[in-house]
This record gives C-alpha cells, structure tokens and sequence, in this order.
C-alpha cells in the first residue's frame, strides 16, 4: 500500500515455514501484526559510512532482488542494525518506481496520504535515543526526553518505554520493535483493527 509521501506498507505471507527467518518466528509466536519497519538512504555506501563514523554498529550492506511477473527486475541493498529499535536500510539499485509504484496508485479513498508517526516500544529511552543519533545525528531529534521524538524525512519516529502490564509483556514476548503506525490522512475513523490483522494504525486528522 504505497502512500502520496513514498511510504509503503507491505503485507507479507509465507509460502512455507521459515523457522530461520525473524519475521516468521514472531508471526508464530505472537501472532499477526507490524514485525519491522525500513527507511531509505539517499547514498547507501555514504550512509554507511557516516553512521559508522558517529558509533553505530551495522550489518551489511547485503543485496536483495527479484524478478518482477513482467520480467522487470529489482535490485536493493539491505543494511540491518544490531538492534531492534532501529530500522534497517532498503536501499534502491535499480530504478525506485519499479519496486514502488507512482501514481494513482498512491491515491486512496479514505484520505491517507502518508506515514505521520511510527511508535516503537523500546526497554531504554535514552539508550534506544543515543542509537538514533548515531543513525541520523544530533539534528534529527526534536525531543530526547520520554518519549523521545526524530524526525527522518516527513515521518517521526517515538521512542516509548511501555507502562501498562499488556505493553511490557508485548515487549517481552516480542522485544523491541514497532507497536503501532499512525497515519496522517483526513479519513474520518481510524481502520477497522478487526480488518488489520493485528496491525494497530491510526490516523492523524
């Protein structure tokens, strides 16, 4: 579902087990849900290097691709942090477009233009905050107090230290990670959560 903005959410299924894989394992364990988020570099190999200049620890970067239904194909980089507060990297090789469509297909009926905030629930503010300094440095974060707030293009990232007993056995079970996607559009109700298997969006009118 890709967004006026260029953002996108991607609703993945597995053809067969993948006991390996993380994403698996949490759909497993816990259930359906939100099991990871992505930003975009402008330079992957620049990037890189910046971020491992100011601390931070990254995998990568690793190639990914496939072959479109119409023989186009795709080619991204892929850069993963140690941790899971952090997003990993998909960084475009072959042209955007082809991996993310333009167009009306951006448009939707119920107003959603974009991805305003993503919260992620995290078991040390300050700690989770100084790793997204290293990631984007100091000029990306509008507040380091609880929550702390980085702004990473048009999109802010919450970090939250979860306070209610449901919350703190959801961090637990799933640890660190992405708890719920607000989106910024003018429809007049949040999405049904009977219809989003388990993804907890809203949206910010």
């Amino acid at each position: 579902m890709v967004f006026a903005d260029g953002s996108y959410i991607e609703i993945i299924a597995y053809q067969r087990p993948d006991p390996t894989n993380l994403w698996w394992k949490l759909l497993i364990e816990d259930g359906e849900g939100i099991v990871d988020f992505a930003v975009v570099p402008d330079d992957t190999q620049k990037d890189i290097a910046a971020a491992r200049a100011r601390g931070l620890s990254l995998g990568g970067p690793t190639a990914g691709g496939r072959v479109r239904p119409d023989g186009a194909r795709l080619d991204w980089l892929i850069v993963r942090p140690e941790t899971r507060d952090l997003p990993f990297w998909c960084g475009d090789v072959s042209q955007r477009s082809l991996r993310v469509p333009e167009g009306e297909r951006r448009q939707h009926a119920n107003g959603v233009q974009g991805i305003a905030l993503v919260r992620v629930d995290v078991a040390d503010v300050a700690v989770s905050a100084a790793r997204y300094v290293a990631l984007v440095g100091t000029e990306a974060i509008s507040h380091s107090g609880e929550p702390a707030r980085i702004r990473i293009g048009t999109t802010i990232i919450e970090l939250v230290e979860p306070k209610t007993d449901a919350a703190r056995r959801r961090l637990e079970l799933r640890g660190e990670g992405v708890s719920s996607v607000v989106l910024r559009g003018s429809a007049a109700a949040d999405p049904d959560p009977r219809r989003s298997h388990g993804a907890v969006l809203r949206i910010d009118r």
